[in-house]
């Protein structure tokens, strides 16, 4: 039996799993994919907010600023790619200035620091990119961006070296509760036992609550399309910028990555399916229509790729994180700025459970963990000493991002394996450069195949029934 049992490994689930296992409990993390990552934390803007937009009082408020300050500390102790490059929150129409001032003073009102007002001649300064007719805009110096999937796989390696238990591939199909106060929940596979459970279900945390929950939920699904441009376009823009939000949240947006490509979206579409994840010539036309707002023009002839995310949107508008009965924990409705909250939702999910269990402190525990060695991004004479050391660091397997085989055999055994391509991409940059995986696939389906010992066909791109060889031909003579 489990002291807890976590619902979701996306970012929510990933970081209370590292929050809890400080102390001395027994925790078990259920994801119905293959993999941490695959839902909104793998596709969303990588963007940590400063906290302007949020309604003063509302825990999205609180919340985003407390996480802001928790990632100062975090992205050093798990390695994090993360860059603090500042926001521009964009006002195009001088009748809309007093709106501006309204976001400024909810900044402050939320106790965002180091919030300012610019003028058109400062804005160019800036951003000399971004359209001349602009009248103002808000500057937050706080904000950020970072690998949002990075992060999650950070928070779940270091939640696993410390003894937290992974189980993929298995989706939660009830749950009950006896007159000894234990939960037994049911999967796609077997059951399993717990004290408490925290629902980090995302997208599907409506149905996880409404198995046990006398409270019914329901979650919105509304899809956000995004446009990725190649990293020869790094120097486009150097800030995020935003336009006014709206009703919708907060827009179209163009934002350089911690990786140097260059991210325009997203739009928001609200869904019926909440696995609808395609890309659609109109929802792309709108991307690109609503950020010529924004700047004088878009280099798309190096766009490399387009994808969507589904976000989880609640009724309420706000974060939904509650004991919502007796050691059952909710994280409900965890949209924009869920990735920026993320470090102190954890926070707050964990305070539920260690109030009720009051377990000892984990005296054992190790808050470091440091990611695989870029080796694109060392000097010569480095990069020549690991290839002494280990000749697969001289074999480049992706060269759009010189990603070598070391890299990807280190993420194949890392502490949660990469066992999909995807898995592989997500943890090396393999297959995010400009060919996206034109080159280096085969040869990543042979080393994957090598270290799992698999059959190539058995290789899978994100999961079950996503095989990319349904077989492979032998020629007479032996060759492929």
């Amino acid at each position: 039996m489990y002291d807890v049992i976590i619902i979701g490994a996306g970012i929510i689930g990933c970081a209370a799993a590292r929050e809890l296992c400080k102390y001395k409990l027994n925790i078990l993390v259920i994801e119905s994919e293959h993999d941490v990552s695959c839902g909104a934390s793998k596709a969303n803007s990588g963007i940590i907010h400063a906290g302007y937009d949020c309604k003063p009082g509302t825990l999205k408020a609180k919340l985003n600023v407390r996480g802001v300050k928790m990632y100062e500390q975090l992205v050093c102790e798990l390695d994090i790619p993360y860059r603090n490059n500042g926001s521009l929150v964009l006002c195009a129409n001088e009748f809309d200035i007093p709106k501006l001032r309204l976001l400024y003073e909810n900044g402050i009102k939320n106790g965002v620091p180091e919030l300012s007002l610019l003028s058109a001649n400062e804005i160019i300064n800036f951003e000399p990119n971004v359209n001349p007719n602009i009248h103002a805009a808000l500057y937050a110096k706080t904000a950020g961006i970072i690998s949002p999937y990075e992060s999650v796989i950070a928070f779940a390696e270091n939640a696993a070296v410390n003894g937290v238990e992974f189980i993929f591939n298995e989706t939660v199909t009830d749950i009950k509760r006896n007159k000894k106060n234990i939960f037994t929940i049911k999967t796609t596979k077997k059951n399993y036992e717990a004290k408490s459970i925290i629902n980090a279900a995302g997208i599907f945390s409506d149905s996880v609550n409404n198995f046990f929950c006398k409270k019914k939920e329901n979650i919105l699904p509304q899809r956000g399309q995004y446009y990725l441009l190649d990293n020869t376009q790094r120097d486009f823009v150097s800030r995020t910028i935003f336009q006014l939000p709206t009703e919708l949240g907060k827009g179209v947006l163009i934002t350089p990555t911690v990786d140097n490509n260059i991210l325009i979206g997203p739009n928001a579409e609200a869904v019926l399916n909440k696995e609808d994840k395609q890309t659609t010539p109109q929802g792309l036309d709108e991307i690109l229509f609503s950020a010529l707002n924004a700047v004088n023009e878009l280099p798309m002839y190096d766009k490399i790729t387009a994808f969507a995310g589904i976000r989880a949107k609640h009724h309420s508008k706000d974060f939904v994180i509650d004991e919502t009965e007796k050691c059952f924990v909710n994280a409900l409705g965890i949209d924009s700025p869920g990735l920026s909250a993320a470090p102190a939702i954890a926070e707050m999910c964990a305070g539920f459970i260690l109030n009720r269990l009051q377990p000892e402190t984990n005296t054992a525990y190790k808050k470091f963990k440091t990611g695989i060695k870029r080796f694109r991004s060392l000097a010569a004479d480095e990069q020549n000493r690991l290839i002494k050391q280990n000749p697969a660091y001289g074999h480049v397997v992706c060269r759009c991002e010189t990603v070598t085989e070391a890299e990807v055999v280190e993420a194949i055994h890392r502490p949660i394996k990469a066992v999909s391509l995807d898995a592989v991409k997500r943890r090396t940059r393999a297959q995010m450069g400009r060919c996206q995986g034109g080159f280096c696939t085969v040869k990543l389906i042979e080393i994957l195949s090598r270290e799992l010992g698999l059959k190539e066909t058995d290789v899978v791109k994100n999961g079950i029934d996503s095989n990319i060889y349904m077989y492979i031909n032998k020629f007479p003579d032996g060759a492929d």
